[in-house]
């Protein structure tokens, strides 16, 4: 299957900040991707936009209400033989409620400096970078 071929995913993820930490997410040891980790969020359903899917996978998977949302990055990955991913990244400036593992394998909060310690999903590596490199670490 050519990379033209692939089918196209539109992902919304959020950057949850606690100060210099950033929650993080494991996905569940059953799934695709098994165990990696990631940042919150999830697809776009149809007739969706990017905020409006942040906003839903966060109720969905950590039970908050996400107040303003910034993007602060987006790219493309490839996973080869499987999509083509267009991803947009999100600061989530404020959220309501108690924040709840709903999904996840496990959720943890992680010096930004210590990002790249942490298995990753192949997609999530360049703001992994970018992050990194902007703390000044």
């Amino acid at each position: 299957m050519t990379s033209s071929n692939l089918r196209n995913i539109e992902v919304a993820a959020g950057l949850i900040f606690d100060q210099n930490r950033l929650l993080v997410c494991q996905r569940d040891a059953r799934g695709s991707f098994a165990s990696k980790w990631e940042f919150p969020g999830g697809k776009l359903e149809p007739g969706e936009g990017y905020e409006g899917a942040l906003r839903r996978e966060l109720k969905e998977e950590l039970g908050i209400e996400a107040g303003q949302l910034s993007e602060i990055f987006r790219h493309q990955h490839l996973y080869p033989k499987i999509a083509k991913v267009n991803l947009r990244f999100f600061r989530v400036e404020y959220y309501s409620g108690e924040l709840k593992n709903l999904v996840f394998q496990e959720i943890k909060w992680v010096p930004i400096k210590e990002l790249p310690q942490i298995d990753f999903l192949d997609g999530d590596l360049p703001i992994v970078q970018k992050l990194v490199s902007s703390c000044g670490e």
